[in-house]
């Protein structure tokens, strides 16, 4: 069974001195090679299918744009279909699933983007007491959903899915799309949560919830049992696990999506990062920390991390709404990067 793992304040807050090169990556920040005249706004999340395509979930006029792994462009669907995006997972079988926060719901397509079945009623929240995105207006948990953020499959098929902004649970349904059972509620304790923002299952089962403002990730059982947690991370947004059972982590930091009257630990405490974690949850690489958050190599507000067959990393940010809006970074900074393994060439 995986360990408990924390750490020290100074272990995990401070800005990480290594760069991606240390660890054997090289950033490529305009990789994708996005069609004249468009815009993606910002990119939410990010997915890789079993021929290495890349799709690319984000907020402009073309919610879901596919991409060889080469950055040359492929297609573009699910124009008018989601109120914003928010996460997106696809199965074994390249079934696509994508979460739509505002939207109160959960999608399941074919790759080409042909609509499945959809989870949840568009626009009619659950009652959890919850006024808004923020997660300190929730009063109680909820049935699903209420701002839903991500999705992962089981090695069975079964769909457990991150109920986070107005909401502080995870819910799991049949590969069918009827809901089995629910766990979770506000709060800071063990199966408790303060935004499960991110997902993912493991091949034994294993469900790893990235629980974001408690900078935490908790692990439990296929049927909810809490396990252990891991605390040495900063505000984690999402996480992928590779065959080899290696842990990437999406880490937002200190630097941008603060919520109104919240404040980083110290003054000069890490911004936003990319970890590598080995399966007891011991940190084996990290870098960024948003000093210089634009350059190649460096993040402003990790939001989503994939791998694909060849060891590569993309790695999505949502760069406008976490701060870009606000002035914090350029608006045309990256929203999505693409991390080259050298060892795999």
């Amino acid at each position: 069974m995986p360990t408990t793992t924390t750490s020290k304040s100074s272990d995990r807050f401070t800005v990480p001195t290594k760069s991606c090169e240390d660890f054997g990556y090289v950033a490529q920040d305009t990789w994708a090679q996005v069609p004249a005249g468009w815009s993606w706004a910002e990119v939410t999340a990010v997915a890789v299918d079993r021929q290495d395509r890349v799709f690319v979930f984000n907020r402009g006029e073309h919610p879901v744009m596919v991409f060889d792994q080469n950055g040359k462009f492929l297609r573009s669907w699910g124009e008018g279909v989601f109120t914003r995006p928010h996460g997106i997972f696809i199965g074994p079988d390249d079934a696509v699933y994508c979460t739509d926060d505002l939207g109160h719901t959960v999608q399941k397509f074919t790759p080409e983007g042909r609509l499945l079945f959809t989870l949840g009623t568009r626009g009619k929240p659950s009652e959890t007491g919850s006024t808004s995105i923020d997660f300190r207006t929730i009063v109680r948990a909820g049935e699903p959903f209420n701002y839903p953020t991500n999705l992962a499959l089981s090695p069975t098929g079964d769909l457990y899915i991150s109920d986070g902004y107005g909401n502080a649970r995870v819910h799991k349904f049949s590969a069918e799309g009827q809901l089995l059972f629910s766990w979770g509620e506000p709060g800071n304790g063990p199966g408790q949560f303060r935004v499960p923002h991110g997902i993912a299952v493991d091949r034994e089962g294993i469900v790893y919830v990235a629980d974001r403002e408690n900078s935490r990730i908790q692990l439990f059982s296929p049927d909810g049992k809490f396990l252990t947690e891991w605390t040495n991370v900063v505000r984690p947004c999402q996480l992928c696990i590779t065959p080899g059972g290696d842990i990437f982590v999406a880490e937002l930091g200190f630097r941008a999506g603060m919520w109104p009257g919240t404040h980083p630990p110290f003054a000069e405490a890490t911004g936003g990062c990319l970890s590598i974690l080995d399966a007891q949850g011991e940190v084996k690489a990290r870098w960024g920390g948003g000093v210089n958050p634009c350059a190649p190599g460096d993040f402003f507000a990790p939001h989503d991390v994939r791998v694909d067959s060849r060891g590569d990393l993309y790695v999505s940010e949502v760069v406008m709404s976490a701060g870009g809006n606000r002035g914090l970074v350029d608006p045309t900074c990256h929203s999505l990067q693409k991390f080259v393994r050298k060892s795999a060439r």
